[in-house]
């Protein structure tokens, strides 16, 4: 919050105008970005799966890599303001999103609620509900509806 204003910087500031620090910390850690998505080639529809890139924690629900990312995972997305409203798949939860599209973080977000298990608790994320990548077969088997 601005000391000023007593207003948190997400109300504040466009997405364009934080601080890699602030941007950062928009990630609620939910894993939902993480997880391999489908699109029809015909209709474009995403669908969502329950199996997690290879870099995902499933338990905390970070990338164990996240600095060196591309090395490992060259296609993972950079995220930047403009992408934000560019990709159809990022979660309808997502802070970046919300953000973008001119709406609040729901009082589960650790930036609203102070805690970073919120999150977690809320059910709001993938812990204990993820196969890894390397354990999945056909990525048809494993598609599903997370909590929006």
């Amino acid at each position: 919050m601005s000391a000023e204003t007593g207003v948190p910087f997400w109300k504040r500031k466009s997405l364009a105008a934080m601080t890699p620090e602030e941007w950062e910390s928009l990630c609620d850690g939910c894993g939902k970005c993480c997880l391999l998505k489908l699109q029809d080639a015909e209709t474009d529809e995403i669908s969502y799966t329950n199996v997690a890139c290879r870099l995902l924690d499933g338990n905390s629900c970070r990338c164990k890599k996240y600095e060196s990312r591309h090395r490992y995972v060259p296609d993972c997305v950079r995220l930047s303001p403009r992408k934000v409203r560019e990709l159809p798949w990022m979660p309808s939860t997502c802070a970046y999103r919300l953000i973008a599209e001119g709406k609040d973080l729901p009082s589960w977000h650790p930036l609203v609620s102070g805690s970073k298990e919120s999150v977690h608790k809320a059910g709001m994320s993938v812990r204990g509900r993820t196969v890894p990548e390397r354990e999945a077969g056909e990525l048809e088997d494993y598609i599903c509806t997370w909590p929006s």
